[in-house]
């Protein structure tokens, strides 16, 4: 009698939910939910815990929490079907889209194109003033400070990850097509994929009630507890906080706020199965390997299973053994998130917490391990 693919991830999902429950109570986090995706349906849908430290309301499907970096993978999408639709090219400079924006040493911005921003290759350091976005200063502003630096590299050439460069795509989004970013990824992607929960920017979470509240780490506690090593296990102390505007300053690199539930369908859609909306050329470019990414390779979790790593055009391109898989996560202040689809395996994972706790990176890297060793078996 033969089985169908998906019959195995719903055998090994009770257990990998009940693993997951525990690492979430081990580390007191208030609340998250966990999606798994195969073969154009969704395999399992889980949620934990709260919106909230206080326990006012239950997580579910459609609480909406933020997806910060996550959201890199809707603006390079954008972006690159503009391109496709030579409505843009990605070998503009993006000075072109934002003129007052200059580097140290003369004609370096001019080389820095829309492909190289996508794939985090401009040749700056990396992280170029994420600093400033926790200041009360205007974007304007901010870009106006970057003729303080000068390239570490020539575009291309070495990967350093940004935000607000990254956010600087906006420009050439909205020049291309006279509308506003959010109408347009509303338009082209959140609609036609019935991501009806799916929004851009601060306004639009703060006015929703189904919203996932941040949470940050305010101390630990060692208890009397203590694992099977003996050592004293610690109790995570979490505060609430308010939703922080810094990082929707630059909406294309952290923006987009979205549910459990709509991160499936934006998986089915990166997997293949959504084709009148991410064509085949489209998902395609954006996760052919532009630049090498070493530092990921000793990335806690994950270390001991890579065999390579890449970024393309907003998203990470990750060689578990022999097989690929297309990831990214998202950290601001109170939410992680973390996503990622294996192309080969037909199979897509999501997890959203309203924590700031790295045990995500775990399970995601437990999740991919586990579902290569679980179909190679077969």
């Amino acid at each position: 009698m033969s089985c169908s693919y998906a019959d195995p991830l719903k055998e090994f999902n009770p257990g990998f939910s009940m693993h997951v429950a525990e690492q979430l109570e081990k580390y007191n986090i208030p609340g998250g939910a966990y999606v798994i995706v195969k073969n154009n349906n969704i395999v399992s849908l889980e949620t934990f815990g709260h919106i909230d430290k206080a326990k006012s309301q239950k997580v579910n499907s459609n609480t909406i929490f933020r997806l910060a970096s996550v959201s890199k993978t809707f603006a390079s999408t954008i972006t690159t079907m503009l391109a496709q639709e030579h409505v843009l090219d990605l070998s503009d400079p993006i000075t072109k889209y934002v003129p007052n924006f200059s580097l140290a040493q003369e004609g370096a911005a001019e080389k820095i194109q829309l492909k190289h921003i996508l794939s985090h290759s401009s040749g700056l350091m990396p992280n170029a003033y994420d600093n400033l976005l926790h200041e009360n200063w205007s974007m304007d502003k901010i870009i106006g400070r970057f003729d303080r630096i000068t390239p570490i590299c020539q575009p291309d050439k070495c990967y350093g990850y940004q935000n607000i460069t990254f956010g600087l795509l906006q420009s050439a989004i909205e020049s291309s097509q006279n509308k506003n970013y959010s109408t347009l990824l509303t338009e082209r992607l959140f609609s036609p994929l019935k991501m009806n929960d799916s929004s851009i920017g601060i306004k639009p979470f703060q006015e929703l009630k189904n919203t996932a509240k941040p949470h940050i780490l305010r101390k630990t506690i060692l208890t009397n507890k203590k694992n099977k090593q003996g050592k004293r296990l610690k109790q995570y102390i979490w505060r609430t906080v308010n939703v922080a505007p810094d990082f929707y300053k630059v909406a294309p690199a952290a923006g987009v706020n979205s549910s459990i539930s709509d991160l499936a369908k934006w998986l089915i859609a990166n997997l293949g199965h959504k084709s009148d909306v991410l064509s085949p050329a489209l998902l395609s470019e954006i996760t052919t390997p532009r630049i090498k990414t070493k530092k990921d390779l000793r990335r806690r979790y994950w270390r001991e299973h890579l065999t390579d790593a890449h970024y393309g055009y907003g998203w990470r391109i990750y060689q578990l053994n022999e097989q690929k898989i297309i990831y990214h996560s998202g950290w601001v202040e109170g939410f992680r998130a973390d996503i990622g689809y294996s192309p080969e395996l037909d199979i897509g994972f999501a997890i959203l917490i309203n924590a700031e706790a790295n045990v995500i990176n775990q399970i995601s890297s437990e999740f991919w391990t586990k579902t290569h060793q679980l179909f190679t078996k077969l």
